[in-house]
């Protein structure tokens, strides 16, 4: 059964539901996992959504902030969330298709602006989250998965637009990327993105504070799909759509898709 998957940190779905409906319509990835949604999971604009064949909705929510969902056009069942560092956010949720592939949406914190848990409890907050994530994943070891999302860590040098300049910018500090790089090891995940498009400087983020996003090009790739071994070798058609970044009143992040064959 192949299917075409694509996440997206939305910044808001109400301020965007067109988005989201202008992606689904134009694009029509049988399942598309949602970041950033900032609304409970009862104002989620799904009507519009189940009007466009996205019949299946899982979601985490919560007012203002955070908040994940998989829209689906193909069956899916909820299998649960987890709340890793216990901050009570709302930035996973997991769904299990029929052919029993689980796909896992995760928004993981931002982290702040200084790389140090001393001087910034956010920053703390991110460490610790990601470090239960590797601990779940050894205890629990995935299969047949895929992990999706905003990991809010830009891995790889060509994952920035100047690796130098950032090496002490939450996102891309060395520290961030080992903690990363534990939880790829600890789940055996593998960066489809990457296995497709391995070489190469690929964007998925482009701040709102650049007076002109596209020229600059100032980009960092914090969004990302991933697969265990048993799946990723039927992953393929990794692409990262930069022209949403130029809709109305975007989303500072663009979708990033890839198909699997299973």
């Amino acid at each position: 059964m192949p299917f075409t998957l694509a996440t997206w940190n939305i910044n808001s779905v109400r301020l965007r539901e067109g988005l989201v409906a202008r992606l689904l319509t134009e694009e029509s990835p049988d399942i598309l996992c949602l970041q950033e949604c900032k609304c409970p999971v009862e104002l989620i604009p799904m009507e519009g959504f189940r009007a466009l064949g996205y019949t299946h909705v899982i979601a985490r929510g919560q007012k203002g902030y955070n908040g994940v969902a998989i829209l689906s056009k193909l069956p899916i069942r909820d299998v649960g969330g987890q709340d890793f560092a216990a901050l009570g956010h709302a930035r996973h949720v997991a769904g299990r298709l029929e052919n029993g592939v689980t796909i896992h949406n995760f928004y993981v914190p931002a982290g702040g602006d200084i790389p140090d848990r001393e001087q910034n409890l956010k920053f703390g907050q991110k460490l610790d989250y990601l470090t239960q994530m590797r601990d779940h994943f050894h205890s629990e070891r995935p299969e047949m998965s895929i992990l999706v999302g905003d990991l809010n860590i830009a891995p790889r040098e060509d994952d920035v637009w100047d690796h130098k300049a950032l090496l002490k910018i939450v996102s891309h500090t060395p520290v961030e990327v080992e903690h990363l790089g534990q939880v790829m090891e600890a789940g055996r995940w593998r960066d489809i993105t990457r296995q497709d498009i391995p070489e190469g400087r690929l964007y998925s983020w482009w701040s709102y504070r650049s007076p002109d996003w596209d020229a600059a090009d100032k980009g960092r790739r914090l969004d990302h799909i991933w697969a265990t071994p048993d799946v990723a070798g039927a992953g393929h058609g990794s692409r990262i759509l930069r022209p949403v970044r130029g809709w109305d009143q975007p989303s500072d992040h663009v979708p990033v898709f890839a198909t699997f064959d299973l």
